[in-house]
């Protein structure tokens, strides 16, 4: 029994410890975070912005009025494919366009999606190729970006001297589960991700990315293969910016809080439906899984566990010291990525209970095919 006790107090420490080693690492890193310019200067190459839209009528005027009402582009034109929706969204577009010429809606209804490609990868790919600027800005429908977000994140791209920047938009949540889950996107790559080693190391495994707002130099992006490179990838946007590395350039995520917001999901039923399609293949494997879950929770879930019910006073002390290290990391992403801190941050275990249910139901609708987006179902696996 006592050396039971030791053993659960030792757990409880070691992991309470490794939670304030990862929270000092989000806050070197948001220290090091690359940020857009405020005040960017005139854009003079010519832009492209690709919007890839499926049954995106409720929510894709804002961001097409948005885009056209950006600043800061001397040459510009906003190309949407219309993948073959079945809610009028060419019409909203058409109408939050107003007759702008420099808008051009792509016709996705007449031609299936290829076999070994995804809707999404085909409608990008899609864009990219009718595409004459020298710099892809491709942009999600719910997304709305501010009027010099396009500006800056091209002088961004540009004056880093990389070829794909993913400037993270700040993410807007309502509902129980979507203010649970959401905040564990940037808190996650803030965290576990060392970005000055991510921009330089020409590791695939090194890498984050967001497709909500993605801008890449168009000739890397040809060099590496585009998305005709992802085809088959449900996290199309990380295995693009793993292409671009393989063709010998780099990127890299950045703090697009002031740049651009998201509303991914409505609604619980669509959070799920969101991130059961593509949890399964963040991990490479099962095991992958298991083992990132399983550190995840080591760090975060058992520290407040023991602080309630540890065998032992230290158990329970260590316990509280790694629940303060996971809602220290939570307050500073929060504040940094204008995220709702109070009461939300407290609730940082749960977060990450959900978010391993959310892994293990994905690995289970991807074994069995249930898993869809946009109504088509996705590939099973094995």
């Amino acid at each position: 029994m006592v050396r039971a006790r030791l053993t659960v107090e030792a757990t409880v420490a070691a992991g309470a410890v490794a939670a304030w080693v990862a929270t000092a690492h989000t806050a070197y890193n948001l220290h090091r975070l690359r940020t857009p310019p405020a005040h960017p200067p005139t854009v003079a190459e010519r832009v492209s912005i690709l919007v890839p839209a499926r049954d995106e009528a409720a929510r894709i005027g804002p961001c097409i009025e948005a885009l056209l009402a950006s600043q800061g582009l001397r040459d510009v034109e906003v190309l949407v494919l219309d993948d073959a929706s079945s809610d009028g969204t060419a019409d909203v577009v058409y109408l939050a366009a107003q007759g702008d010429p420099r808008l051009r809606i792509l016709d996705g209804t007449s031609d299936g999606v290829p076999d070994g490609w995804l809707g999404k990868t085909w409608a990008c790919h899609r864009l990219a190729h009718a595409a004459t600027g020298s710099v892809l800005v491709f942009v999600d429908a719910d997304v709305v970006l501010a009027p010099h977000g396009v500006a800056a994140s091209i002088a961004l791209l540009r004056r880093t001297g990389l070829d794909l920047v993913s400037p993270y938009p700040r993410q807007e949540a309502d509902g129980a589960l979507p203010r649970l889950v959401q905040p564990l996107l940037q808190w996650s790559w803030a965290t576990l991700l060392p970005l000055g080693l991510a921009e330089s190391s020409p590791r695939e495994s090194l890498v984050a990315a967001n497709g909500q707002l993605l801008v890449v130099d168009a000739h890397a992006y040809a060099v590496s293969g585009g998305h005709d490179a992802v085809r088959g990838e449900v996290l199309d946007d990380v295995a693009l910016l793993r292409a671009v590395k393989r063709s010998g350039g780099c990127g890299v995520v950045a703090d697009g809080t002031h740049v651009a917001t998201c509303r991914m999901y409505d609604d619980a039923g669509a959070l799920v439906e969101g991130y059961t399609k593509s949890l399964w293949s963040a991990f490479g494997s099962p095991a992958g899984a298991v083992a990132a879950v399983g550190l995840l929770s080591w760090l975060y879930v058992v520290p407040p566990l023991a602080a309630i019910a540890g065998p032992t006073p230290r158990a329970r002390a260590w316990g509280a010291t790694g629940y303060a290290a996971g809602v220290t990391g939570r307050v500073l992403v929060a504040r940094r990525t204008g995220g709702r801190i109070v009461p939300d941050v407290a609730a940082h275990p749960v977060s990450v209970a959900v978010f391993g249910a959310l892994v293990a139901e994905s690995w289970r609708r991807h074994r069995a095919g249930t898993a869809t987006w946009r109504g088509r179902t996705l590939p099973a696996g094995r």
